[in-house]
């Protein structure tokens, strides 16, 4: 991987820098784990996406770049394939996930209730707590949400814990 690399993931919205964090840093860390994500891809891949899925996904990138694609193809070397290959990685990785961990992860209702308690601002309209009978099926979809990239998350440390990382100190820094 390559600053260049970097450079063009953040422009395509394939890595979102967290707010504050320095863009480099941050951004290598985020594009090492997709390295990861995409050599367990690679041992037990999914099936292949449909093009029209991959078009998609490629008209989706470019539209996060928006004004700044033109800019971002010449300066990193971009071109219409490298973004569809890009694509199909997305695609190729989320449903890898999906089928590994699955779409929804149960919860209990006891899990449920709790996400109810510690996210009371979710459940708030207008001034008012919507009652949790009313919330239930919404504090279900989100606690499962919540637990599904928490089991994510960790399998990605897990995946770090195995692979041999070096960085290349000049670049790692690079403004």
């Amino acid at each position: 991987m390559t600053l260049t690399d970097l450079r063009a993931a953040i422009g395509l919205g394939v890595i979102q820098i967290p707010a504050g964090a320095d863009p480099i840093a941050a951004g290598t860390q985020l594009m090492i784990d997709r390295q990861l994500e995409l050599l367990e891809v690679q041992r037990f891949p999914p099936p292949e996406p449909q093009p029209a899925a991959v078009a998609a996904e490629a008209g989706r990138l470019k539209m996060t770049a928006a004004a700044r694609l033109p800019q971002l193809m010449q300066t990193t070397g971009l071109n219409d394939q490298r973004i569809a290959d890009i694509a199909r990685d997305n695609l190729r990785i989320a449903a890898y996930i999906d089928q590994r961990f699955g779409i929804t992860v149960q919860v209990s209702d006891e899990e449920v209730a709790n996400y109810y308690r510690t996210h009371e601002a979710e459940f708030t309209r207008g001034g008012e707590t919507i009652l949790f009978e009313d919330a239930v099926a919404t504090a279900r979809q989100r606690a499962s949400n919540e637990r599904r990239r928490a089991i994510i998350d960790q399998w990605i440390r897990d995946l770090r814990t195995r692979a041999d990382v070096a960085l290349n100190p000049a670049t790692a820094s690079a403004p």
